[in-house]
């Protein structure tokens, strides 16, 4: 079984795509260690079973990417019930204009690696303060999430992962796997009401989208541009002993 191919699913009731970034070779004899990073789709719906299951996980700090609006609207992790290290950093300032999508028949890619190419342009003081707050002592085991786990999660990941050494390949696999969450949480919300059904139908299909392209693009920029993610990161001001820290806790030998 590959490093991708690997079950690194946690089931949860109330959220989709909740999923350990542990295992992925990194170089040098080394692979990402698993049960300490995890990303995720929205943390606010989750039910006691769900927090029985983070407790035991061990964790620690949960990194919110979305926006203040949608922190209103849906709520945070439920912080009350399970004591976290809650940090807000949004990665868009707002969400994406439907009126902006592609048409459902028209190929997803360029749309996609255009708004991860903003965030990343936009946000990058916030993408730099991730890194900061991960490698913190105490920090691990750690969860970024954002509403589907998709694109503002997927683009952090891929950072991170690219950054600690993970092949493009491999960051690239992580990324798409998030199409199987996708499956997962629309068959939900499907069955949950005609409300949510309405709503599945009228979001644009490249919403809904995790064409690996875009990611596999948007690394492909970044090497071009500052020569790999991790003198990306540091022209960010993420210095050496972050990362020195991150790969500290985030990498074990194979």
């Amino acid at each position: 079984m590959s490093a991708v191919e690997a079950d690194r699913h946690v089931v949860l009731e109330s959220a989709f795509n909740f999923r350990d970034l542990g295992g992925y070779p990194a170089g040098q004899g080394r692979r990402t260690r698993w049960r300490t990073l995890f990303r995720a789709d929205g943390l606010h719906r989750l039910t006691e079973p769900d927090l029985e299951i983070l407790r035991r996980l061990g964790l620690c700090t949960v990194i919110d990417l979305r926006t203040e609006n949608e922190l209103v609207e849906r709520g945070r992790f439920p912080i009350d019930s399970h004591p976290v290290g809650y940090h807000h950093l949004s990665l868009m300032d707002v969400i994406w204009d439907p009126a902006q999508a592609p048409a459902a028949h028209e190929p997803a890619t360029q749309f996609l690696l255009d708004r991860y190419i903003e965030m990343v342009s936009r946000a990058e003081d916030r993408v730099a303060e991730a890194f900061r707050i991960l490698a913190a002592p105490g920090a691990l085991p750690g969860v970024f999430h954002c509403a589907a786990g998709k694109d503002r999660t997927g683009v952090l990941a891929g950072l991170l992962l690219s950054t600690l050494g993970v092949s493009d390949e491999d960051v690239v696999a992580d990324y798409a796997l998030t199409a199987l969450a996708m499956a997962r949480m629309q068959e939900r919300w499907a069955a949950e009401s005609e409300e949510s059904r309405a709503a599945l139908a009228a979001t644009p299909a490249a919403f809904m989208a995790a064409d690996p392209l875009a990611m596999a693009g948007l690394l492909g920029l970044i090497a071009q541009e500052h020569g790999s993610s991790r003198a990306y990161v540091r022209s960010l001001g993420v210095d050496d002993e972050v990362l020195a820290a991150l790969e500290d806790a985030l990498l074990e030998p194979l």
